[in-house]
């Protein structure tokens, strides 16, 4: 290995992490009707605190945002307490932990809302595509667009759940504005038809992520905040003619404002809207200063390159994750990978094909 690869330590939360894997969130509905996080989850982030940071699955600011069936939440005393235990079990395997904030937007479903439309930038649906509602599989619906009342109380809700995250005693937060949930819907213009402050010129797209950052920063420090972005993600029918011009003043922005992280979706696996060429993790080293997190689609030898070339400061892994627990021990020692499940177990359910997974034993 070379002085610099997944293996070695990396600073952030001003501290020294033990390695440069990232449990990737990833969405699998286990929390159950109640959204309250629980002993089955425990079992999962712990068994993969393998990782030096664990990002926990995309998680709802409030019922406004739920849009996945039997998703967690935090804007409950009784979800701190849940992802409370957590937070413990992962911190004693000497990892970090960090809550990604959620609001699915248009990509949800009156079954979820009391029969009331979700919210989003603007009243345009996603087409030709369903989505798993607590009924059975439906056609997406033509969202309400937000007001500026629902603006207003979304930016509360992500107060309240940077409040609720920190009483549970997650080392920082992560916003979701990535694989067009909310804050993507207002950056891309395809989601986005506003003709006020929240619409139009790529300043003001970008609006409701600044505000949704202003809010999260009252109440954890910049240092201890990350943020999701998918500038190739076609996921949920995104992608803007002008994605480049975008994502570039995006990430120029949140430079300025010194935060820990920047996960980008810089992969391929979700979908390209092919409005262009991809952009690439060496399209963003040169505008963020502080670590950049690569995900989508890595496996060992491109999450090493990434590293060894400081394109990356850390990979996160998904799939490869869900089925090897001990993924930093098997491709340390060159042993082989647990075979990726399908999706069947993506959905609810218990601990099949979710914390049932072991970790290598030699035969």
């Amino acid at each position: 290995m070379s002085a610099t690869d997944l293996f070695t330590p990396v600073q952030l939360f001003e501290h020294e992490l033990k390695n440069r894997f990232v449990l990737a969130p990833l969405t699998r509905g286990r929390a159950g009707k109640t959204r309250i996080p629980n002993s089955i989850m425990g079992d999962y982030y712990e068994q993969r605190a393998t990782a030096g940071l664990v990002i926990v699955e995309a998680t709802v600011i409030s019922e406004e945002g739920i849009g996945w069936v039997d998703s967690p939440g935090i804007y409950t005393d009784e979800m701190v307490a849940g992802w409370k235990t957590i937070v413990d079990r992962v911190h004693a395997k000497n990892s970090k932990i960090v809550l990604q904030m959620w609001h699915c937007g248009r990509a949800s479903h009156s079954d979820f809302h009391h029969g009331e439309k979700p919210l989003s930038a603007s009243a345009i649906k996603i087409d030709n595509d369903q989505i798993h509602t607590p009924e059975s599989k439906k056609y997406y619906e033509v969202p309400k667009a937000m007001s500026k009342d629902d603006i207003a109380r979304t930016m509360a809700d992500f107060k309240n759940a940077a409040i609720k995250a920190k009483a549970a005693g997650f080392d920082g937060v992560e916003i979701h504005a990535a694989n067009g949930y909310l804050i993507n819907q207002f950056l891309d213009g395809v989601s986005n038809q506003r003709d006020d402050e929240y619409g139009g010129s790529i300043e003001n797209r970008m609006r409701f992520l600044k505000e949704a950052l202003a809010t999260v920063k009252e109440v954890y420090p910049a240092e201890s905040i990350g943020v999701r972005i998918s500038p190739n993600g076609v996921f949920n029918a995104m992608g803007c003619d002008d994605y480049q011009e975008l994502y570039t003043a995006v990430v120029k922005y949140l430079n300025q404002q010194q935060l820990g992280y920047l996960h980008i979706m810089d992969g391929l696996a979700f979908g390209f809207h092919e409005r262009g060429e991809p952009m690439t993790l060496n399209d963003f080293r040169p505008l963020f200063d502080n670590v950049i997190i690569g995900n989508c689609g890595y496996n060992f030898e491109s999450a090493t390159q990434a590293i060894t070339s400081k394109q990356a400061d850390m990979i996160a892994f998904g799939r490869p994750y869900i089925s090897n627990p001990d993924l930093p021990a098997r491709y340390q020692h060159s042993l082989p990978l647990s075979a990726y499940d399908d999706v069947t177990h993506w959905y609810g359910g218990g601990v099949e094909g979710y914390s049932d997974y072991p970790a290598y034993k030699a035969e």
